[in-house]
């Protein structure tokens, strides 16, 4: 069984809350460029290091106000001391990370999606590549005349 937040939906539920009050957010599957790790924090762990690179160019960044920003600079804090031995803070860094959208279950509740973008250059055609058979020959094959 699947853990989830909440009772479990009724078979035939109609959907009261299908508008958020902070409506939804759609991210770019583009890196954003970032922000530099202020030295006054005082890092010393490369896991924290990396911590920081990570999310000041996540998706997440393009909505985020000032604040959103210090409280990274907290979150930093917390991560160079869990990786300085104090596992205790680990808890703590999840709880924040999801206010964030860390895992796709975090987007999802916070109704963040990616836009698909259409990729230059991938044209829709009619014929499979080589080396599969459409269904529509499948079709033709089964179906009676």
């Amino acid at each position: 069984m699947v853990a989830r937040r909440g009772p479990a939906p009724k078979p035939n539920a109609v959907r009261r809350n299908t508008t958020h009050a902070l409506g939804s957010h759609s991210l770019t599957e583009e890196a954003a460029e970032g922000r530099m790790l202020p030295k006054s924090l005082g890092i010393q762990t490369a896991g924290a290091r990396r911590f920081w690179k990570t999310w000041s160019s996540a998706p997440q960044t393009q909505h985020w106000a000032e604040t959103d920003w210090a409280e990274l600079e907290i979150t930093v804090k917390l991560v160079d001391a869990f990786f300085a031995g104090d596992t205790k803070l680990a808890g703590e860094i999840r709880q924040r990370v999801g206010k964030w959208g860390a895992t796709t279950e975090d987007r999802a509740r916070l109704r963040m999606s990616f836009e698909q973008q259409v990729r230059d250059g991938h044209e829709e055609t009619k014929e499979p590549p080589s080396g599969v058979t459409s269904i529509d020959r499948y079709r033709q094959a089964f179906t009676a005349p």
